[in-house]
């Protein structure tokens, strides 16, 4: 065997063990409250899993721009609050603005609504 077809065998092999990664750099994920109040921004109120990682962002904004017309028809504020839908997208830290002060925050910037939440993908939300 070649040093080139070895390569390629060793990059193949990594990218089939990489859990889920997506070619289009998208993920799928969980987001939901998390039950953490506060009152000052930026408030922590949202988390997100990464069902390829299980790793869950915390403190995230939503960013339901981006989905398609009949996504947004989902009557989404309750669906997303609750953890009930698996949302494609990417995590962005993108800058905001409170009190005058400029802070660079955990966006998840959705583009579709995969399918419904299974309720062991629900664990990390406080209303379950």
């Amino acid at each position: 065997m070649t040093k080139s077809v070895a390569r390629v065998l060793l990059i193949a092999g990594f990218c089939l063990s990489a859990t889920g990664a997506r070619a289009d750099g998208q993920s799928s994920y969980v987001p939901c409250d998390n039950g953490l109040r506060c009152v000052m921004a930026p408030c922590p109120s949202n988390s997100a899993l990464d069902l390829a990682s299980g790793k869950v962002i915390k403190g995230v904004s939503i960013d339901i721009d981006g989905l398609p017309q009949q996504d947004k028809a989902l009557d989404l504020s309750d669906k997303l609050y609750a953890g009930k839908v698996v949302v494609a997208g990417t995590i962005e830290n993108r800058p905001h603005i409170f009190n005058g002060k400029r802070y660079s925050l955990p966006t998840l910037v959705a583009t579709g609504i995969e399918r419904a939440a299974k309720d062991s993908e629900r664990s990390h939300c406080s209303s379950r």
